[in-house]
């Protein structure tokens, strides 16, 4: 048991590595310009939105009819709407708590809350990521044929660490946008991903209850992503735009199409 537990751990360590790898994109923009912060920023939008379906909500309805004995729309569906209902409330109390401690309402206060929200969606968003890897390593235990259930883990591991590559831009290149420096914008773009192994390690340690709540977590998630993607991220992409009023659109469908790339493929 141990031993499938440790290995839980460096596959999620691994995934954390590619998150930061990901943020790490955010070195080659010395200087902000604001047409290609724009594509970036419609291309995190793109990312988050591919990545709430295909990496989070049809694996959440594809367990729930595995796992539970009643319909998928039980969990799944409760789960989105508390994942928006959380960062909506999460939105609200961030918000008051700032401006009430710099006493100057407006934008400011609101240029940080949205990207305080960007970032803990993303956190959000690999904690059942960390779970299903930790999961997929722990069942290890309970399998006759090692070696064929080995193989199908690391596949989960490698497509998980793949597709943080993007989420791990996703966070640090909108934070260039707001004016925070290279090193801050990698810090916190890497953070993110570094929930994946303490949420792996758990999974690996209680995979037989986390079966059970994976579902709603991972719809949980998709719920907070999108919400994020739709209120902050798509609108603060589309401002500016009359010259070139299909640039920022064009990252998201290109965001998108590589997150769906990523997660289909593998």
């Amino acid at each position: 048991m141990n031993e499938f537990v440790w290995m839980a751990f460096a596959a999620t360590l691994c995934t954390w590595l590619v998150t930061a790898l990901g943020a790490a994109m955010v070195v080659f923009f010395k200087t902000p310009n604001p047409k290609v912060q724009n594509l970036m920023l419609g291309f995190a939008s793109g990312v988050m939105i591919a990545a709430s379906f295909w990496s989070l909500l049809q694996p959440a309805i594809e367990q729930a009819k595995e796992f539970l004995e009643y319909p998928a729309y039980v969990v799944v569906t409760p789960g989105f709407l508390s994942g928006a209902c959380f960062m909506w409330v999460s939105d609200k109390i961030v918000s008051f708590a700032q401006c009430l401690a710099n006493n100057t309402p407006g934008k400011p206060c609101e240029r940080l809350n949205r990207m305080m929200m960007l970032v803990l969606s993303i956190t959000i968003h690999n904690i059942p990521e960390g779970l299903a890897v930790g999961v997929a390593f722990g069942a290890l235990v309970n399998v006759s044929d090692t070696t064929e259930a080995l193989m199908g883990a690391v596949t989960i591991a490698v497509g998980i660490g793949l597709q943080n590559f993007p989420e791990g831009a996703a966070v640090s290149i909108p934070l260039r946008r707001e004016g925070y420096s290279r090193k801050q914008s990698f810090l916190l773009g890497q953070a993110s991903g570094m929930v994946e192994p303490v949420a792996g390690v758990i999974g690996a340690l209680l995979v037989v209850s986390v079966k059970t709540i994976l579902p709603f977590a991972l719809s949980f998630a998709a719920g907070a992503m999108i919400l994020v993607a739709v209120h902050e991220l798509i609108p603060e992409c589309q401002r500016n735009q009359k010259t070139n009023p299909y640039f920022a659109t064009m990252g998201i469908i290109v965001g998108f199409a590589l997150m769906m790339l990523l997660d289909t493929g593998l």
